[in-house]
């Protein structure tokens, strides 16, 4: 009785196991979507600055221009660890060697070439909303880079959080192809909201976040605590963000407020990339905003 009993509560444990491992698994794209015209690298370049590539990949110090070097190495705290930015630029240290196939898989899903899943630091929960043919085209203009032979850092975080494949269960709670604005927006707002939700990721730092990490979307863009555990990232909610469309849309290009103050820390970083834009995305952003639901 005792050999059986141990027989069971071994095949219920490796059953378990082979659960959890299937449940975990990476999910590449469907071939359809990787399948397609090749990218325009002139389109992506404005693909690239609506993304906020820039802003997460240079080096520390450094300053965004028009050929940014994407060394990586910035470190970015959080409750569960420290992550660094990888070298993303067009060389065998960065992503020079991946096929389009690849960076597409890592960006819109998060799963590496390897096939083990990335952290969620980088942001594919809103890149996966992205038209493939823009990833195409942003993919077109990263290889017109200049490369850089800088190796990515280590992330620098404890155990369980150590453990890449349990990312999958994160995924399967928090990955989304729906829009967090539905119903019926103006044909700019629209537009606002592909820019704001899918290529410049607003909500990652926006909105707070549940105990594993995944975005609140009950109280989306209404703020957060800084993961850095310094000050707070602003509500932008029409409860928390008073201005105009036409202040927001002024804002996103010069950095500059309503009362005359300047975009500082990362938001500085993110003006730089969004002044990159044509005016009427920015002022699609700005409609967007205007059209979320407040939050107190």
């Amino acid at each position: 009785m005792i050999a059986r009993a141990l027989g069971a509560g071994a095949a219920i444990i490796l059953l378990g196991a082979a659960g959890v491992w299937v449940i975990t698994a990476p999910e590449p794209l469907p071939a359809a979507m990787i399948e397609g015209p090749p990218g325009d690298a002139q389109r992506g370049a404005a693909i690239f600055a609506a993304a906020g590539c820039a802003a997460c990949h240079i080096a520390p110090e450094a300053e965004i221009d028009d050929a940014p070097v994407l060394s990586g190495g910035r470190a970015f705290a959080s409750p569960f660890g420290t992550f660094h930015a990888p070298n993303i630029s067009p060389s065998p240290q960065g992503v020079g060697d991946w096929s389009d196939a690849e960076i597409m898989d890592a960006v819109m899903r998060g799963v590496a070439p390897s096939g083990a899943h990335y952290y969620p630091a980088l942001p594919y929960t809103a890149y996966a909303l992205v038209e493939p043919q823009d990833m195409r085209d942003l993919i077109a203009h990263l290889r017109t880079l200049p490369p850089s032979e800088a190796e990515s850092l280590p992330h620098e975080l404890p155990f369980p959080f150590s453990i890449r494949r349990m990312v999958g269960i994160w995924k399967r709670l928090n990955m989304s192809e729906d829009w967090t604005l539905e119903g019926e927006i103006s044909p700019q707002a629209t537009r606002g909201r592909y820019i704001a939700e899918a290529l410049a990721h607003c909500g990652e730092c926006h909105t707070p976040r549940g105990p594993l990490g995944g975005l609140d979307r009950s109280r989306w863009l209404a703020g957060a605590e800084n993961p850095s555990g310094d000050g707070r990232i602003p509500n932008i909610t029409p409860a928390g963000l008073d201005w105009s469309e036409e202040d927001i849309a002024y804002y996103l290009e010069s950095g500059f407020t309503p009362d005359f103050d300047t975009a500082g820390g990362e938001m500085a970083l993110v003006v730089e990339e969004m002044g990159r834009l044509t005016a009427e995305d920015r002022a699609a952003v700005a409609a967007y905003l205007k059209s979320v639901p407040p939050v107190e």
